[in-house]
């Protein structure tokens, strides 16, 4: 990818590690095994511990429209104090959902190819942009004020690494989240803000298996940078929570609904999930769409899909597409457009065969996807 001085110091990000979530086909026994991919840094990488986690089911949020709830133990986060005020975007509204639309895009990388021939190369096989331009910044990276490579008319999401929870909680942060806050302002466009996803697994930093246990921290947490990002007036932040589809360990205290921040808190709810054996698009996405649907715009902020011979990626994608259109509550798509996963050997791009780059065309004209 060519250098970008506001760009993230991983273009292709810093992908959880873990060999427990989307690259190996998964064993038919009662724990199913499964591997991730990875995304390799474009100019540094911050190392992900490997770590081997088995796989019980899709985590069992509550019922559709269950009110949010304090995990049990924890009180109502008082509202912090935050710095002085920042200038912000006047009248920048963040990205809202397109009424029977589905806003399509891709965090794209592929091997031998920096960022501008990528898109070229996909502009060229689909005829069209992405809607949604994906990157990830690790915590300590300054927040972009600028894009000047992203197609005209697409959305940026920022896929913000998170950090332990006391690291915020302390209010040792509060500069830096002040920064993030000011810089996403002076971009001026609306923006995706993805922070700490993932956070009911155990391979990243910031998932509750690696902070006690406790998901009222990543509450606390969630809140105070929101709060600080409303205090420097960044009208143009649409804060999108992002959960996997599964959470790691299964247990009662990390289900994924006891992350939730509060619908105050949330414009979008996402989710990760990826094709790597036999997996339908209602096991990967079906309990955030249930539980979440009646009150945030779903994004399927990440997936992907691999080859498993003849036409069967291809008509997963196809079967994809008839899921989302009906289920009008998921208002966009961003797949994991990539063959350059730390050297894995694992093919998520969309042309990974003919038949997969039809069906992907295919989504891609389907009027339903061009919010």
């Amino acid at each position: 990818m060519t250098a970008d001085p506001t760009g993230p110091r991983s273009g292709r990000p810093r992908r959880r590690a873990a060999l427990g979530k989307r690259t190996a086909l998964h064993k038919r026994t009662a724990l199913r095994k499964r591997t991730a991919p990875r995304r390799s840094p474009l100019r540094s990488l911050v190392a992900v511990g490997l770590a081997v986690v088995a796989l019980a089911g899709c985590a069992r949020p509550a019922g559709p429209g269950a009110a949010w709830t304090e995990p049990p133990g924890s009180s109502q986060p008082a509202r912090v104090a935050t710095p002085t005020p920042g200038r912000g975007t006047a009248n920048v509204r963040a990205p809202q959902p397109v009424p029977g639309k589905v806003m399509v895009g891709s965090y794209l990388d592929i091997a031998g190819m920096d960022q501008k021939q990528s898109t070229a190369l996909r502009r060229e096989q689909l005829g069209r942009d992405p809607r949604i331009v994906h990157r990830y910044y690790a915590w300590k990276d300054p927040l972009p004020r600028t894009m000047p490579d992203l197609p005209e008319n697409a959305i940026l999401l920022v896929s913000w690494d998170g950090v332990p929870y006391n690291t915020i909680n302390n209010g040792s942060q509060d500069a830096l989240i002040a920064s993030a806050a000011d810089a996403l302002a002076a971009y001026g466009h609306p923006v995706f803000l993805r922070w700490a996803w993932e956070m009911n697994g155990n391979w990243y930093t910031w998932g509750g298996a690696r902070n006690g246990n406790d998901a009222s921290g990543f509450v606390t947490a969630w809140r105070r940078i929101h709060d600080i990002f409303t205090a420097r007036r960044a009208t143009n932040v649409a804060w999108v929570w992002g959960p996997n589809c599964y959470s790691v360990p299964d247990q009662s205290w990390n289900d994924m609904t006891r992350y939730y921040p509060g619908d105050a808190y949330v414009d979008w709810v996402a989710v990760s999930g990826y094709f790597a054996s036999r997996e339908t698009p209602d096991y990967l996405f079906g309990p955030v769409v249930r539980n979440y649907a009646g009150r945030k715009p779903i994004m399927i902020a990440e997936t992907g899909a691999l080859e498993k011979g003849g036409t069967v990626k291809a008509d997963w994608i196809d079967q994809l597409a008839a899921y989302i259109v009906a289920r009008p509550a998921i208002g966009a798509l961003v797949w994991f457009d990539t063959d350059n996963d730390h050297g894995n050997g694992k093919d998520w791009r969309i042309d990974s065969t003919p038949a997969s780059l039809a069906a992907y065309r295919k989504l891609a004209h389907d009027p339903r996807f061009a919010g």
